[in-house]
């Protein structure tokens, strides 16, 4: 039952990836400004910037399997109204909604994997190795979902209009609500204050029970409060360094991916192919997202797959733009050219292998399990930060220097910050380790430590 959640976070991610190759329609239909343009593209990110934790303390509490139906569905009416959209105004307030949309949809994605691993392996409980591998799974959601929006919509908007486009991508999020609703198992009931008083009214006769069972309730409830959640949650050590590692990691793959297209323009490459080489790089991003599943499940240290992630994508960056020394340069232009797209590959699908860590640590460095949804949130928070961020660094670097050659330099600080922050990680690990009574979210081995 995994596939459906993958399924539904790559509907999601659908509309992630949908408007870049709509804005010059939208622009021309709505006279919509670039500043207008640039805002909608950074929507969905700010709301993962600003709401990220929220979204997740919500999923937490409504029910995994219940929020990530409320989120399809938000993103399934919010994509339709869009389609309605008579100007600019409109269809930037809606995509914020679709915005909020994706956070819901997603944000339970690991706590639902978690769950669905364990009732299938029973009493025994789920191996580390196949938790691993199905939360890397869950990683490529994203590059899966973008990647294809890229190549799809432009198709679609082609044919029938970025209207239809848009309501075909809204029924792709209701038929994804309704899989979900149909195909997982129900969230657990939950025992809350007043239904421990009506336990209580109905055993008056047993004095001592009914204090123990009141007490007992109250603090449950109590704990169970979204106040007490997200203390809990920032509270502790491990959310914060998987949010800022997946800020360090969002930041530069978006930097580098985001401006390829400029990138490729400059360099005389056409519009159709400078669309179709971006997502090759987005696609292949899956390939590092599905490896470290199997590097984990390989009994490969969490640290040596993060820090070989972080080391790749530093060297294949300064391979990719910079201005290479003239002993080492190419005669031939179009090799230089295809070198420099090998190291972007790289850069992506060897990166590709740090979310998918970082999704599987997420269950376990989360303070306990009914905070796996405001860990997750918290990574978001993190990715979207550094999204919204470093990118607009980038491009203006690249207009005060005339040229790409030195966005290398704001990747490798990235890079070293990432493996400064994977050496924390494995820090973390070993004193969850040391501390084997810690919250059954945990695991109990090294593994992947």
């Amino acid at each position: 039952m995994t596939w459906v959640v993958i399924v539904a976070g790559v509907a999601a991610a659908l509309h992630v990836g949908k408007l870049p190759p709509a804005i010059p329609v939208l622009r021309e239909a709505l006279d919509l400004t670039l500043v207008q343009a640039g805002f909608m593209l950074a929507l969905v990110q700010l709301a993962g910037m600003l709401l990220g934790v929220v979204a997740g303390l919500l999923a937490d509490g409504m029910g995994l399997r219940r929020g990530m139906i409320v989120g399809l569905v938000l993103l399934g009416i919010s994509s339709a109204a869009g389609g309605l959209a008579q100007d600019a105004t409109a269809l930037l307030l809606l995509r914020a909604l679709e915005g909020c949309g994706v956070l819901m949809a997603t944000m339970p994605g690991p706590g639902l994997i978690r769950r669905i691993v364990s009732l299938e392996a029973g009493a025994a409980g789920p191996s580390p190795g196949r938790l691993n591998a199905a939360l890397s799974l869950w990683s490529m959601y994203m590059p899966a979902g973008t990647a294809l929006s890229l190549l799809v919509t432009p198709w679609i908007i082609g044919l029938v209009g970025w209207a239809a486009c848009w309501w075909v991508l809204a029924a792709l999020a209701l038929l994804a609500a309704a899989l979900v609703a149909r195909a997982l198992p129900q969230d657990a009931s939950r025992t809350g204050p007043h239904r421990a008083d009506q336990s209580a009214e109905s055993a008056k006769s047993e004095q001592s029970s009914k204090s123990a069972k009141t007490a007992k309730s109250v603090q449950f409830a109590k704990s169970d409060h979204w106040t007490a959640r997200l203390r809990q949650t920032l509270g502790a050590l491990g959310p914060w360094l998987l949010a800022l590692t997946f800020g360090v990691y969002a930041a530069q793959w978006l930097a580098v991916v985001g401006f390829l297209p400029s990138a490729y323009a400059q360099a005389g490459i056409s519009v159709q192919w400078a669309g179709l080489l971006t997502a090759g790089v987005a696609l292949i991003n899956i390939v590092g997202n599905v490896g470290a599943g199997r590097l984990l499940q390989a009994h490969v240290p969490a640290r040596t797959v993060l820090g070989t992630g972080f080391g790749v994508m530093a060297v294949s960056a300064f391979v990719a733009f910079a201005d290479w020394p003239h002993w080492l340069s190419l005669e031939s232009s179009t090799v230089t050219g295809v070198s420099r797209y090998v190291a972007v590959l790289l850069f992506s699908a060897v990166g590709g292998v740090i979310p998918g860590t970082l999704f599987a640590l997420s269950v376990r460095l989360a303070p306990s399990e009914r905070t796996v949804g405001a860990t997750v949130g918290w990574m978001q928070q993190g990715s979207s930060a550094g999204q919204v961020l470093l990118p607009p660094l980038a491009g203006w670097l690249a207009q005060r220097v005339g040229g790409w050659h030195w966005t290398w330099a704001l990747t490798g600080a990235c890079a070293l910050a990432g493996l400064v922050l994977t050496w924390a990680i494995g820090r973390q690990l070993q004193r969850q380790v040391s501390r084997p009574s810690g919250p059954s979210v945990r695991q109990p081995s090294e593994q992947g430590a």
